[in-house]
């Protein structure tokens, strides 16, 4: 579950949704990676209750983990309690795969005050769907579209909005326009995109973005277009850079590469010089055109659409921290973000990375509002919110001991927040906000 806070001290993005067991089989998923040591279990309402003091605070409470929040038996509950508490503005949502949404779900969800609700769809055709969530049918997600309409209708709440979210992959990209004109066209007002995040090298090639940031792309083709305009290949640096006897053409070549690093150096750019090398110029072609698309298709059907970027941001932005968010699991453990709320393991930067939970208290133990006001914790979000950290997805030298280690204890500007090696500040992955 995840928190909003409204104002003051006090946390904005929980998660109390558990890992609850899933009732599709999800390839994208954490949950289905080799090595996955997550606990499955349900929120109890006594921890649920544990953190009604931060509900009157909240903008936003997101009852979602990692499974599926209708087989919460609870779920209702839930929402009754907190909407009792929090502020006639704050909303509280969820993101479900909508099997389960039958009429009677529905009706009592939005009578017992669901304010938001994100319906996965990660694909147009049967086909494609059934693929990417083994065990879905695209009918189910009509029928649940339908019972929505009909349970805003009964319960006179117009106002409770239904959205999709579409997990954007190379072999299901190709959909997303014609998937967000059939949510429009089924009563869908917003739609989240987010890239997926590859668990192992294995679904490394479904991976859409480009693990190049915006900037070092941009400093790379002004020096690509000036050794060009020179008659030089710049491919060709690593072959000179090693020669010990270099021609006038190879050391021009050194010379421009070590005047773009230097540029990079002053700009504060992290550059990996064979990753430009080696871009996908053509993938990234594919998925700006794809988006452009996919935004056609909003604006023609009046659709709220986020999408994520097509290369890594150079400038990065933690929303979660920024707009006060945390993360509480279904234990009780009280955690700072998503990347950091329970262990696995993934390929996000295209090599194996180890990440381990950071908890700064549990509410069966301590109030919430006494975690989130801990100095450690106060301290932890104000490093983040500093971003004085690696670029580790952009750094030559990653993965080293610093981040590929089972305990991590600092990074290599000495800091002591695991954030550097994270691509949820790079605008990449996204989630319902």
């Amino acid at each position: 579950m995840r928190l909003l806070p409204r104002s003051g001290p006090i946390p904005a993005s929980s998660s109390s949704k558990p890992p609850p067991a899933a009732n599709l089989g999800c390839f994208m998923c954490v949950k289905q990676t080799a090595g996955c040591a997550m606990t499955e279990g349900e929120m109890t309402p006594e921890r649920f209750a544990a953190l009604e003091p931060a509900f009157l605070h909240l903008e936003a409470l997101v009852l979602n983990g990692i499974g599926e929040p209708l087989l919460n038996p609870g779920l209702e509950g839930f929402i009754r309690r907190a909407r009792r508490s929090m502020p006639a503005a704050g909303w509280i949502g969820f993101q479900s795969n909508g099997l389960l949404l039958t009429d009677s779900r529905a009706f009592s969800l939005v009578e017992a005050g669901l304010d938001k609700i994100c319906i996965s769809i990660d694909a147009a055709s049967p086909e494609t769907f059934s693929k990417v969530r083994e065990g879905g049918d695209l009918t189910a997600i009509d029928r649940a579209f339908a019972a929505l309409t009909l349970a805003r209708e009964r319960c006179n709440r117009p106002e409770v909005e239904v959205g999709i979210e579409f997990v954007a992959m190379r072999s299901n990209l190709g959909e997303l326009p014609a998937a967000l004109s059939w949510a429009a066209q089924h009563g869908a007002s917003f739609a989240i995109v987010t890239h997926v995040l590859p668990y192992d090298e294995l679904h490394a090639v479904e991976a859409a973005y480009t693990s190049c940031t915006d900037e070092a792309i941009a400093l790379f083709n002004d020096y690509k277009a000036e050794a060009e305009r020179q008659g030089l290949d710049l491919s060709r640096c690593f072959e000179a850079r090693w020669k010990y006897a270099k021609n006038p053409e190879e050391q021009r070549i050194i010379n421009l590469v070590d005047a773009m690093k230097n540029e990079a150096k002053r700009r504060d750019i992290f550059i990996d010089l064979k990753k430009l090398l080696q871009l996908d110029r053509g993938k990234m072609e594919e998925v700006s055109a794809v988006f452009a698309e996919a935004e056609a298709v909003a604006r023609e059907h009046g659709l709220e659409l986020r999408l994520p970027e097509v290369t890594l941001r150079e400038n990065r932005r933690c929303s979660f921290v920024e707009e006060g968010g945390a993360f509480v699991s279904w234990e009780g453990n009280i955690s700072p973000c998503y990347f950091l709320w329970h262990r696995y393991s993934c390929f996000a930067s295209n090599w194996q990375q180890q990440v381990q939970p950071k908890v700064f208290g549990n509410v069966e133990q301590r109030g919430i509002l006494d975690i989130w006001n801990d100095p450690a914790f106060r301290a932890f979000r104000e490093n983040v919110l500093a971003y004085d950290y690696p670029n580790c997805s952009s750094c030559s030298l990653a993965p080293c001991d610093y981040v590929q280690t089972e305990e991590f204890h600092q990074d290599c500007h000495i800091k002591e927040v695991p954030c550097g090696a994270c691509l949820w500040c790079t605008g990449v992955f996204q989630c319902l906000r």
